[in-house]
């Protein structure tokens, strides 16, 4: 029996335009979700599927970067499949694993899905240091009351109490109080 798994990375994308080739495949059941594909974190239906495969089955995708986009779940995922003896199909590439040239094709694109991903990093990376350099970039509003935190601590509670009161862990309480000492000693 073919299963079909579709995804997308975020919640403003569509899921139709592979759901219906997944049908065109053959695929009796799809599962489909909107999460990032660079991990297998937060992939419920990707594990629920993993788990519903039988002996025989096909897994089938359009692409396999809908899969997965690094070359270790890549390889994690298809070494569940074969030991499960359940091969996996992508629909617009030349992929099937249940031949020797099928398996080739996947080992190649698993690489350059990942190619892709670390590129888009760096890309990503860079346009936040031009950004920064520029005085356009910030980083993000703090998500954590700084003052407060110092105020509490200038009235003399400790760092358990400042927890209590703030909900902040231990650890950004200290970063926040670090941070205003090395503020203090560069000035």
């Amino acid at each position: 029996m073919k299963y079909g798994y579709a995804r997308v990375s975020t919640s403003d994308q569509n899921l139709t335009i592979q759901e219906t080739a997944l049908q065109k495949a053959g695929c009796e059941i799809i599962r489909g979700e909107k999460v990032s594909g660079t991990s297998r974190e937060g992939r419920q239906e990707l594990d629920t599927l993993l788990q519903f495969l039988r002996a025989g089955d096909s897994l089938v995708v359009t692409r396999i970067d809908r899969l997965a986009r690094s070359i270790s779940d890549l390889q994690d995922i298809v070494r569940y499949l074969e030991d499960k003896k359940i091969s996996l199909i992508c629909t617009q590439q030349p992929i099937d694993t249940s031949n020797a040239v099928g398996k080739m094709f996947l080992n190649l694109l698993g690489v350059f899905a990942q190619f892709e991903t670390e590129l888009r990093r760096e890309r990503q990376l860079e346009g936040i240091a031009k950004a920064k350099a520029e005085g356009v970039y910030k980083g993000r509003k703090q998500s954590y009351d700084h003052d407060r935190v110092r105020d509490l601590k200038a009235q003399g509670l400790g760092v358990a109490e400042i927890m209590r009161q703030t909900g902040i862990s231990k650890t950004h309480i200290y970063r926040i109080l670090n941070e205003n000492s090395v503020k203090s000693e560069h000035t």
